[in-house]
């Protein structure tokens, strides 16, 4: 925390916390970082303490507090991958599981609404990682749901915007809504292949089309 707060005073610096799960660890940070703020200006060091302070959100237990965690922080991200991988207790590296692991799951799209309204209630920003950002049928999805940002591989990023260019922001909710009454992932994900293929896009989604 020292070494940021330090950096700070001279460059565009956030500080975000994984994989948090108690109210109480964000007040804790905060009580550091104004422990650590003191104590350099204590000893003459350029520094700066009001750093923007944010979370990612991977395990449910911060999905159903995302309103409380949300007041207390300025900005909120969403890593899918571990949030997925807890929501479905499939451990997607694992290979006799691995095939249940999906995150166009229901489950998991319901949980990302309820971030992003927990989030708006604060009006904090949310950003999502992990491989659905990357993931031209999920991208839309995301879209639908008012997501601010994207952060992906750079592999992956043609595709994403030429998906999300092709989708007005209404009908990306459209398509959303239509998915969150789905029942299982395989039907959420074949729904969305039809909907970039009517648009042209199947490329994006099924090599050699």
């Amino acid at each position: 925390l020292r070494g940021l707060l330090r950096a700070a005073a001279e460059f565009d610096v956030r500080v975000m916390l994984p994989l948090v799960t108690f109210v109480d660890e964000i007040r804790e940070v905060r009580r550091m970082i104004a422990e650590e703020a003191a104590s350099l200006r204590s000893d003459g060091v350029p520094c700066r303490a009001d750093v923007p302070l944010g979370i990612m959100i991977e395990v449910p237990a911060a999905v159903y507090q995302t309103e409380e965690l949300a007041r207390r922080v300025d900005f909120i991200s969403v890593g899918t991958n571990d949030l997925t991988q807890y929501l479905l207790a499939v451990d997607r590296n694992n290979a006799r599981v691995a095939e249940l692991y999906d995150d166009l799951h229901p489950a998991v799209l319901r949980a990302l609404v309820q971030i992003v309204g927990g989030a708006r209630v604060y009006q904090r920003p949310v950003s999502v990682c992990g491989e659905m950002a990357g993931d031209p049928l999920a991208a839309v999805l995301l879209l639908g749901l008012g997501v601010d940002s994207l952060s992906m591989s750079a592999g992956a990023l043609l595709r994403v915007r030429w998906a999300i260019r092709c989708f007005s922001r209404s009908r990306a909710r459209q398509l959303l809504q239509a998915a969150l009454r789905m029942e299982d992932a395989r039907q959420v994900r074949r729904f969305m292949q039809g909907a970039l293929e009517d648009m042209g896009l199947g490329g994006l989604v099924r090599p050699g089309r």
